[in-house]
């Protein structure tokens, strides 16, 4: 059984966003992670970047593929976990917390709807 931690939402292609106020910080899920296998390269936005609900903002690659990362919310990056770029494992090690991604200033909070529940991704997962 995977980690699914209810205090975030989902995206049917499993990247997470959890909020503070009118900040999302985005990752992969541990779902994700072990279906990847090793990370070996993260590829992502700068801060400042635009990105797109839905729309792609990123690159995962482990040993078996090369996975596009798609935005659970649209909004400006405010901040990018750098130390994926030395330490890219840490997508596997810990998902929801050394190994995010991005931070978002939410443009849209609506969009969260849009998102799935912790349930309703781990019923997608099972």
């Amino acid at each position: 059984m995977f980690e699914v931690p209810e205090d975030r939402k989902y995206m049917e292609s499993h990247e997470y966003a959890t909020t503070d106020g009118d900040t999302a910080t985005v990752g992969i899920s541990d779902f994700a992670q072990d279906e990847l296998g090793d990370v070996v390269f993260v590829e992502l936005p700068q801060a400042g970047d635009e990105v797109s609900q839905d729309a792609d903002f990123g690159v995962v690659e482990s040993i078996k593929a090369v996975s596009d990362l798609y935005a659970p919310v649209s909004g400006t990056v405010t901040a990018v976990n750098e130390e994926l770029f030395d330490q890219p494992e840490l997508v596997n090690q810990d998902p929801y917390g050394d190994g995010w991604m991005l931070e978002i200033d939410v443009a849209d909070e609506n969009e969260f709807d849009d998102l799935l529940s912790a349930d309703e991704y781990r019923e997608q997962t099972e």
